[in-house]
């Protein structure tokens, strides 16, 4: 016989017995189908089916918010199967509908019958594991264990009702999700994201043990337990979801206004560090934003003006000028061949002192800090060092990137860095890093590390605290540090911010305008350049509460860190500051400065007015009884007066809210659109003109 002839026979034995041994399994599948059904397992020698101890896993423990708020909870959800075969005959057969009538009425996606002829087929079967529902609430779950059968429990009913499914959830969806984070594990690799990430160790709790049994689709539980698991500990935030909410809204309107690119918002407690609100917001597509990234602390990018602060702190400690120095603000300021203008297109200031430079974001501070430094620019770069602005801040939260600081000696030092750096270029910080160095500065020279934890509970009970960290206890003399106080004072009240004033207390703080680097670095066309706006400060500016950076990168409609990020700034600040009674003295409370003065009050309802007035107790004289009056402190006392309303006459709103403004235009019949927010400062149809009903009237507020 050929060797050809040998290979066809042997492949030809090779088939032949290939499919003899396909029947032989398909036999046997039959056979075991017959008699034991589609449930089941082989079963051991006692008929029972095999059995094994495998892990329960446990709750996992909240994230709260400073006050208790659930930040991320675990929501438990309840799988239900039955075990049809331990069901008395009789008791089944006269019950089973009812049973199947109930899950029919919860559950009407499926017939009672339906319901019915799987139990009958799975009792038939003798299939032990039947599945009737999965995920159910624990309401749900206590609602069918009351149906006909399943009230006799799992020994005599079948119920298997203790099979949990724990989610993990958060309740307030988008609002802080970046930084609340999660833990995952994905191929051996283990992610820590955020707060989650963070103290997973005190949040995933301790397994327990429980037995599962073996059925023909693999291993399932039987809600059998060997040992509880224990649930996870608490862990409470430094957030303030009130706080939070106010800084992601405000954050968002603005991002949503002026179609940027992303943008971040960080509000924390002066004295202690504890972050009371931190926002990242992401374009996903036109006006739509979430939280896919936390730029605040894991993003880095140049900080523009507001590092200015950091160079005129170098240069008085060192005591290279003095702030009360004069420079020549010509607009335009050139370093060899590369050059930088003021804001102010270029048209400068004049000679100023530096404070005046600092408060008006002049960039002649770049020719200042090179004159001052030019010969020994390490002495600078150690300044830096020293105020913490070249380290970490070392946050428990991962993702906290190194600062960058070009240094002499670097590959990329050049006679232009010093300059560039100046003024916040050739520097790379977060957010959160930049945040740190102001809060310093309203914390009377105390760094203090940024917190996101302030205790673990268990049980209600407190087992670890996180107290404030401090970094560095005097960053610089005291002296330095009152000038840039008033520094950051003046560009409220002189400078850049002048427009972001509040009528409730005073800011102290920084613009910051950067060029975001293109493809040719710095130096492409006007109309082509993306630019990132940020504002960073504290408040009230004696005695801050808190300190606040807004950041907001690739902005359309504008991009002065003023118009852009102060705003937001100024409507987060005066939100809190307003709606946080702890931090106000009773107006009569002797100890409070404004007790002795005479209010300011808008002019309104008489019955509004005085309800409020009487309340506060401030004393006042009533000299009207029209339904309009307005408050005269002419003669050092507060009288409330008559505010003349003519018929037929446009009247005057202004200093009135926008509720009582409203009111009283549209009782007249004009057509109202308003702008702004506080009490009406001016109207479109000036008071006294005719009044034209259906006329559209526009009033601003402020």
């Amino acid at each position: 016989m050929s060797k050809d002839r040998k290979h066809l026979y042997y492949r030809a034995y090779l088939v032949y017995f290939g499919f003899v041994g396909i029947m032989v399994l398909v036999l046997y599948s039959t056979i075991d189908l017959q008699f034991n059904g589609p449930g089941v397992a082989n079963t051991t020698k006692d008929g029972e089916l095999p059995t094994r101890v495998a892990d329960r896993i446990p709750r996992m423990g909240q994230i709260l918010d400073r006050h208790d708020v659930p930040l991320v909870t675990s929501i438990t959800f309840y799988d239900i199967y039955m075990d049809p075969t331990v069901v008395d005959s009789a008791v089944f057969d006269e019950h089973v509908s009812g049973l199947c009538e109930g899950l029919h009425k919860m559950y009407p996606e499926q017939s009672a019958r339906a319901y019915e002829q799987k139990i009958r087929k799975a009792r038939a079967n003798n299939n032990r594991f039947l599945l009737i529902r999965r995920k159910v609430t624990n309401s749900e779950r206590k609602k069918i264990k009351q149906l006909p059968i399943f009230e006799l429990g799992q020994m005599k009913g079948g119920i298997i009702d203790n099979i949990e499914v724990i989610l993990r959830k958060k309740p307030f969806g988008n609002l802080l999700n970046r930084t609340l984070g999660y833990y995952k594990i994905n191929d051996n690799d283990t992610l820590r994201v955020g707060i989650e990430g963070a103290y997973y160790d005190y949040l995933k709790g301790e397994k327990g043990k429980e037995i599962e049994q073996r059925i023909s689709s693999g291993w399932k539980r039987t809600g059998k337990i060997i040992k509880d698991a224990v649930e996870g500990a608490d862990v409470v935030s430094t957030i303030d979801k009130e706080i939070q909410e106010v800084a992601h809204s405000e954050l968002e309107k603005q991002m949503i206004y002026m179609g940027a690119e992303h943008g971040s918002v960080i509000l924390m407690e002066v004295k202690t560090g504890y972050v009371r609100a931190i926002a990242n917001l992401t374009k996903v597509s036109k006006g739509k934003y979430a939280e896919n990234f936390n730029y605040a602390i894991g993003h880095l990018e140049v900080p523009g003006s507001t590092f200015k602060l950091a160079s005129l702190m170098a240069g008085l400690e060192d005591e290279r000028f003095k702030i009360t120095d004069k420079v020549n603000a010509t607009g335009r300021y050139t370093v060899g061949r590369d050059g930088m203008s003021d804001s102010n297109h270029g048209m400068g200031y004049g000679v100023i002192s530096i404070q005046q430079a600092f408060e008006k974001s002049s960039n002649v501070i770049l020719q200042l800090i090179n004159r001052s430094y030019r010969n020994d620019p390490e002495v600078f770069i150690e300044r830096l060092k020293q105020f913490g602005l070249t380290d970490k801040l070392g946050i428990d939260l991962k993702g906290e990137p190194v600062p960058k600081v070009t240094k002499p000696g670097d590959s990329n030092w050049s006679a232009l860095s010093l300059p560039w750096q100046a003024v916040g270029y050739e520097v790379m910080q977060t957010p959160l890093q930049t945040l740190a160095f102001y809060n310093a500065v309203a914390n009377n020279g105390k760094l203090v590390r940024p917190l996101f934890v302030e205790k673990i509970k268990r049980h209600g009970q407190v087992i670890k605290t996180f107290k404030p960290v401090v970094l560095n206890p005097e960053i610089c003399s005291t002296h330095t540090l009152k000038i840039l106080q008033r520094c950051l004072e003046g560009v409220m009240t002189r400078g850049t911010g002048k427009g972001l004033k509040s009528s409730l207390f005073s800011i102290a703080g920084k613009t910051g305008t950067a060029v975001l680097r293109g493809d040719d670095g710095y130096r492409n066309n006007t109309e082509a350049k993306a630019y990132q706006a940020s504002f960073v400060g504290y408040f009230p500016s004696k005695n801050p509460i808190y300190s606040c950076i807004v950041v907001i990168s690739r902005p359309v409609r504008a991009y002065y860190g003023a118009a852009v990020s102060g705003t937001v700034f100024a409507e987060i600040a005066n939100k809190i500051y307003a709606s946080s009674l702890q931090y106000h003295r009773a107006i009569n409370d002797p100890r409070n400065p404004l007790a002795t003065d005479i209010p300011f009050i808008k002019s309104g309802s008489k019955k509004d007015l005085t309800a409020v007035l009487k309340q506060l107790n401030v004393r006042y004289q009533l000299n009207s009884e029209s339904e309009w009056v307005y408050g005269d402190t002419t003669n050092q006392r507060l009288q409330i007066q008559h505010k003349r309303i003519l018929e037929n006459k446009v009247p005057q709103v202004s200093g009135m809210s926008a509720k009582d403004a409203v009111y009283l235009l549209e009782s007249r019949g004009l057509v109202v659109q308003l702008t702004g927010r506080g009490q009406v400062y001016s109207q479109s149809i000036l008071p006294g003109e005719p009044l034209v009903k259906g006329q559209l009237i526009e009033i601003k507020l402020h």
